[in-house]
Formats: structure tokens, sequence, C-alpha cells
């Protein structure tokens, strides 16, 4: 549909009191800015089997289809509800209906507990990641809409985010270690238009009670972004800020490549002197494997005047004789030892404490786990001076039974910690802010 007509119909629905389904046109429009794709782009979609996700499947296999290319769509069962597995298995059956094919993943190992929210949004992230690169789409397409920038840019406020924060979620990312680039073409557009979209697809989708579960800050916020003036002027400053915070990122890296020297046992050292917020931030941020970095009121005194000292799950200590050079007299950052997470199941792909991934490797026996190598680590690895006891202690290792595999050690002999790559690859490039 040509600009104008899109224009047109818009114009009748809201005059009827409609909101307008999103046509190929429009959508085309919307995601051209976030490739280029190529020839017969092979893309991954998220579907949680609600209406955003159902719907960006439907016009992305269009888009797609009409270039010579494929979807998939990826489906997580985080099996935190009853109804979890049938919403995933009715779920795939609809976009089976449609000709698009669809791979369903269910989540295990998510303990009741403090965090489980947060630890499901990971674990599901995760996934998605693992899955988009496994079935060899560059891109992993994401439903968030306009509800959901405008409510993201209200908790962000609540939290006193910074101005980068204060931008919004970015229509483009790469993911953690370089897989799948993360695109959100509907950041502009309103849920009501998804669902119109699916109303004239004559397709249903899964209503997630916790969408209005009062309990949680997002869905106390929904009816205030959900007014269009406020919602309205919420994306209009996330825009004009996204544009700040694209400057913002080529600053901070310019100060991180000048102060900062990073190592893949995941760890930074930072030259004496006071530093910019937002660059010791992103360094806090990828040191401690975290999706966001600790708000600017939270790190203010300490980039002011660097000391040691604990912040979001890092420490700051003098480099001693680690530090030479331009670092002389500078501090040592690394991982703290007691926030580290726990054990996970060795899996190729998986991600432990945010910020190591284990590679492609050959089947690992059931039982084999990727954690920390432990406060004992110094004395079983002399020969490893080189590193600080506090980097040494953190090393992600393999174990299973008596068999211990430290990658970065190369240990036990190089031939076999080589079969089994452990990259440090946290959740964004540092100077990225999102």
């Amino acid at each position: 549909m040509p600009p104008a007509a899109e224009r047109k119909e818009r114009a009748l629905s809201c005059a009827r009191g409609e909101a307008a389904p999103l046509s190929g046109d429009a959508f085309a429009a919307l995601i051209a800015p976030l490739g280029p794709f190529g020839a017969a782009p092979r893309l991954a979609v998220a579907v949680s089997g609600g209406a955003d996700s159902l719907a960006l499947a439907l016009l992305a296999d269009a888009w797609a289809r009409a270039r010579g290319g494929t979807i998939v769509a990826i489906i997580i069962d985080h099996g935190l509800r009853l109804e979890s597995a049938a919403e995933a298995a009715l779920t795939a059956a609809r976009l089976t209906g449609r000709g698009i094919p669809s791979e369903i993943i269910r989540l295990t190992g998510l303990a009741p507990g403090p965090g489980l929210a947060a630890r499901a949004r990971e674990a599901r992230f995760d996934a998605l990641i693992q899955a988009a690169d496994a079935a060899g789409a560059a891109h992993l397409l994401l439903g968030h809409h306009a509800g959901d920038q405008a409510e993201t840019l209200l908790m962000r406020a609540l939290a006193a985010s910074g101005p980068a924060g204060l931008a919004g979620m970015a229509g483009w990312r790469l993911a953690a270690g370089g897989g799948a680039a993360l695109l959100r073409p509907l950041l502009s557009v309103p849920p009501a238009r998804l669902r119109a979209t699916l109303r004239a697809a004559k397709l249903g989708w899964v209503e997630d009670p916790s969408n209005t579960d009062r309990r949680t800050l997002r869905a106390r916020l929904r009816p205030l972004a959900a007014v269009p003036a406020r919602r309205a002027g919420l994306l209009a400053a996330a825009a004009a800020r996204s544009t700040d915070r694209a400057a913002q990122n080529a600053e901070i890296a310019a100060i991180l490549a000048e102060r900062v020297a990073l190592y893949p046992e995941g760890y930074a050292l930072l030259t004496p002197g006071p530093i910019a917020p937002a660059a010791l931030g992103a360094v806090l941020r990828l040191l401690g494997g975290r999706p966001y970095p600790p708000s600017t009121r939270a790190i203010a005194a300490l980039s002011a005047a660097p000391r040691p000292a604990t912040l979001a799950g890092v420490r700051l200590m003098p480099a001693g004789r680690h530090g030479e050079g331009r670092f002389a007299g500078g501090f040592l950052l690394v991982r703290e030892t007691s926030a580290l997470a726990p054990a996970i199941a060795a899996r190729p792909g998986a991600l432990w404490d945010g910020r190591f991934r284990l590679g492609a490797s050959p089947s690992w026996a059931d039982g084999a786990n990727l954690g920390a190598l432990g406060p004992l680590a110094r004395r079983q690895f002399p020969g490893a001076r080189h590193l600080p006891a506090a980097v040494l202690a953190g090393l992600p290792a393999l174990r299973l039974a008596q068999t211990l595999i430290v990658p970065h050690l190369l240990w036990p002999e190089p031939a076999l910690a080589a079969r089994f790559p452990v990259i440090f690859a946290p959740l964004a490039p540092a100077s990225e802010q999102n």
C-alpha cells in the first residue's frame, strides 16, 4: 500500500474509533532501516503466542517470502504456569496453519525463589539467541511495540536512569558474543494496530495473565503509558534522546580506548583519575554481567574519585603490581566473587554469569557444569600468577566428576581445553548504552 493510502487508511480507522491493521508496505518501511538483510533473508522471530509477537511473525513471514527468504518462529515454554505447554503448542499450531515453521524450547531449572521473573527473562533471552544462531538466522526479531517502549521509559525514569537509558529500547543492537542482531521494528506501532492485524487475518492469540498482574511495576504503569498523548510525548522524547545516545556511545568508546584495558579473562584495568560516569557505568555493566549499568546517581561519586569499592557486582581495588605504564597507580576492576552466578549445565552456547559463553564443542556427558573455578584456585594453579587472585577464582571452569577443564588456563592440557572454548561474551558491547 502506498504511503498516502496508508495514511488515509489510518485516518479513516481513527475516525471510526478503530485501529487500522499494519500493512505489508508499512512493515517494510519499518524494518528497512534495520538492515541490510541481503538476498533471501533468514530471520528468527521470538513468538510468545501473544498478539504482538504473533502479528510480528505474520508480517515478517510475508516480508521475507516476498524477498525469497524464510523465517523461523521460536517459542519459549517457560513452564512457570500450568497452561504454558498447551499455549506453546497452540501457538505452534496457529503458525503451522499459516505455513510458518516454528520451534518450541522448554526452559528447565527455573527454581522458585527470589528474582524468578528476572531469571526467567534472562533464560528466555539466552535460549532465543542460541536458537536463532542454530537456525542460521542473522537477525532475531522481537515484538516490542510503542506501548512497551512507553512503559520502559516510565520505569527507567522512576529508576533514575541516565539520558542513555531514557532513550528507550534500541531498534537494533548486537546480541551477546556477536550472535544474531536483535531487531525491534515495531517500537513506533501502537499495540491496538497489531491486534487489528490479527483480527484482519482471522487469527487468535494467547493472553498472558501476568500482563495484568498489578503486583508488577510494568502492569501498574501500563494505564499511564497507554494514554495516547502521553505515549506520543514519551516516544518523541525517546527519539530525540536516541540521537544523543548514539553520540554518547561514540564518546564512551573513545574514553574506554584511552582509559581502560579489557582482558579475555573478564577483568579490566583503569588508569588513575576521574572518569565519566557513563564510561565507568559501561565497564561495570560489562564486568558484572548485567544488561544495564548502575544508575547515574549510584555511580556519580565513585566516577568523580575512583577508590576501593564494590558496586553492581564489581570490585574496584588498587592495581598494584598488575598496573604498569599508564595503569600504574590505577585500579583493577574484577567481578565480585560472592556475586558470581551458580554453576549451570554445560551445553554449547550456554551463558554463565552473564559474561562467559561456552562455544561449540563435542557432546559432553550429562551432569557436566560450567561455573567458577573457586577460591582455592591459587593453590591449584601456582603458575597463573600473571592473573590477580580475584580474577583466577572467578574464571569459568567445566567439571564432570573428577575432570576439571579451565579453558583460559589451557588446563589440563591445551588440546583438551581447546575442545571446550569459553569466550568472554558480555550482554552488550562496552560502549553501547541501551
